[in-house]
């Protein structure tokens, strides 16, 4: 652990770019925990009085058209990003990567049955395929984080696969075999751990594309439902006042979500660095 510890420190020293996203990741976390705790205002107390004022001391990001604090709102909708995002990355996860090695492991049917699903999946148009996935589920959160890891399971399986059939004919596979372990243990206790690495940065990738998802039905209105505090929602909102002047409704929830995807596109190549051991010395 130690050792682990000291290089991830060396990483984040000599890259200031990594340091930057895991800054704003901990950030985001610590919005994630604590936002409902430390929001200035409620975020669903509405006052019809301070409708539509803009950014001052008072309401840092400005109030909505119902005079509910933006700030508040956009602060408490973090935990419920990320929520949505987290379980999502890691139901495709755990369904992807497993089919995915197994059937580079394997091979035969395995590798076909995996492959003719994933290019499925592919065949679709994604979000769009989410939206279907939604719409006839009903659009509760549960069904949000199913249809967005549905969409993703491709990029994992397809990944796993390609790494674990590279990795099945390596000496250290060869050395576990002779061993008298079974398949089973090999593939998960030597194959899957090896191909870890590559699988973190999938993983961060794809955080910011299951927040965009989330964010992109709540704005068309399949996603989460008003009045709950949601960034696609809070922008869809926004955008009707853009013309008349009110940009503040929009700009901030949208900083948000951009600076959320920015932050885990960037984390990958940290973790990489960190998790991977040829990137040891």
């Amino acid at each position: 652990m130690m050792p682990l510890l000291r290089h991830a420190r060396y990483v984040l020293s000599e890259n200031p770019v990594t340091g930057l996203a895991f800054g704003l990741f901990a950030l985001f976390l610590v919005a994630a925990i604590f936002g409902p705790l430390i929001a200035p205002y409620n975020p669903l107390q509405t006052n019809a009085a301070m409708a539509l004022k803009p950014p001052s001391a008072a309401h840092w990001f400005g109030t909505d058209q119902l005079g509910r604090d933006i700030f508040s709102r956009v602060l408490v909708a973090t935990r419920l990003d990320l929520t949505i995002a987290f379980a999502s990355v890691v139901l495709a996860f755990f369904l992807g990567a497993l089919s995915g090695v197994a059937a580079g492991y394997f091979g035969g049917w395995t590798d076909r049955v995996v492959g003719r699903l994933a290019d499925t999946i592919m065949a679709f148009p994604l979000f769009v395929l989410a939206m279907g996935i939604v719409a006839a589920l009903g659009n509760k959160v549960i069904n949000i984080v199913i249809a967005t890891a549905i969409i993703n399971f491709p990029l994992y399986a397809r990944v796993a696969r390609a790494e674990a059939n590279v990795r099945r004919e390596a000496g250290f596979v060869e050395a576990a075999r002779l061993s008298g372990n079974g398949e089973a243990r090999v593939l998960l206790g030597h194959v899957l751990p090896n191909i870890m690495p590559i699988m973190m940065v999938q993983m961060s990738l794809t955080m910011g594309y299951a927040i965009l998802n989330a964010a992109g039905l709540s704005f068309i209105g399949l996603g989460v439902r008003p009045p709950d505090a949601e960034w696609g929602i809070m922008v869809a909102e926004g955008a009707n006042f853009i013309q008349s002047g009110e940009w503040w409704i929009a700009l901030f929830p949208g900083a948000a979500l951009m600076l959320a995807v920015f932050c885990f596109n960037l984390l990958g190549d940290g973790l990489r660095d960190i998790i991977d051991p040829r990137k040891r010395t």
